[in-house]
């Protein structure tokens, strides 16, 4: 098997070419080849019996994408994206990075000839949703996306349901929740703060928390991202049906519960770490986001993920901090 990651030294990228080496199969085929591009190469993979390619390459080239896809890759995870934050604060980047990228991606698969149809696995998000929403946001809801990345990521599911009626390419889109926590340094995303409100303080540092403690949204842990993208690369068309683009399970929680569960954890001394500053453009974009779903589609298919943010934080503690919280 030859899998294709774009965007794959990204966090996301990064773990889940970890995980497919560790494996060494994907949907109970031997994984023979990895092809991995990004902006910057990523970084060779150690460990690995296979082919491995590193590019560098924008894929909103329409030649750099037909390259990529030159190979003939039996399964694709379209990873590569700019964040919310910085798709709102440069439109021509986003649209360039977010939506041309893609649709050069889906374009080049198209081209490639009849007889080939990969399965293509897109990272979409909840950010495709907008107020006003209900209470629990149901499988059937309408995009109403608030953000230039919500409606870049909108627009491509769906191309990528178009696409695939059309039998160009077997995809399917899976709506991430917000990734909590993100291991690393803070990125432009608007949604940055759940993670670093709670990495920065386990790691001896301060972090600055720019909304107010009531604002809810729904998380999952990137242990949860890789499985989600994982499980997704081995539906069948029949198990999927018509619908392709599907939102992920999460846990839904207050800022405040973020908080608390961190006091559970790590104690009084690493809360303390957390300083108020309100950012009114931080807050306005996260007030269109959704806060809860009810993704019954996901869950049927088999798609899991934690049931508290107790488990968001042991994850982080567990795969990036060795175990270890500094106090």
């Amino acid at each position: 098997m030859h899998i294709l990651i774009t965007g794959a030294a990204g966090m996301i990228g990064r773990k889940l070419t970890a995980r497919l080496v560790e494996s060494g199969e994907l949907n109970g085929r031997r994984i023979e080849k990895l092809t991995l591009i990004d902006v910057s190469a990523p970084q060779q993979p150690a460990k690995f019996a296979g082919i491995v390619g590193t590019f560098a390459a924008d894929i909103s080239e329409p030649a750099l994408a037909q390259a990529a896809v030159a190979g003939r890759p039996d399964v694709i995870f379209h990873l590569a994206a700019i964040v919310s934050g910085e798709a709102e604060l440069d439109f021509e980047k986003g649209v360039r990075v977010n939506l041309d990228a893609s649709r050069a991606l889906l374009e080049s698969i198209r081209r490639t000839g009849e007889d080939y149809c990969p399965r293509l696995v897109f990272t979409s998000s909840i950010a495709v949703f907008g107020a006003p929403f209900p209470e629990a946001i149901p499988d059937d809801f309408h995009l109403t996306p608030l953000t230039s990345y919500g409606t870049q990521k909108a627009i491509v599911e769906l191309l990528l349901a178009e696409y695939s009626r059309r039998g160009f390419l077997d995809g399917v889109g899976i709506r991430l929740p917000t990734i909590s926590v993100r291991p690393g340094r803070p990125n432009k995303a608007a949604s940055g703060f759940f993670s670093s409100i709670i990495r920065e303080p386990l790691a001896g540092e301060e972090a600055v928390l720019p909304v107010e403690d009531s604002v809810t949204h729904w998380h999952a842990s990137p242990r949860s991202a890789i499985g989600f993208l994982i499980h997704a690369a081995g539906l069948s068309r029949k198990q999927l049906g018509p619908r392709v683009n599907l939102t992920m399970p999460g846990v839904c929680c207050t800022v405040a519960e973020q908080i608390a569960a961190l006091r559970r954890i790590a104690g009084d001394k690493v809360v303390a770490r957390i300083r108020r500053e309100t950012d009114p453009l931080v807050a306005r974009i996260v007030d269109g986001w959704p806060r809860r779903f009810d993704p019954q589609r996901a869950l049927a298919l088999g798609f899991k993920a934690e049931t508290s943010f107790d488990d968001i934080i042991r994850v982080h503690i567990e795969d990036e901090l060795g175990g270890k919280i500094a106090v």
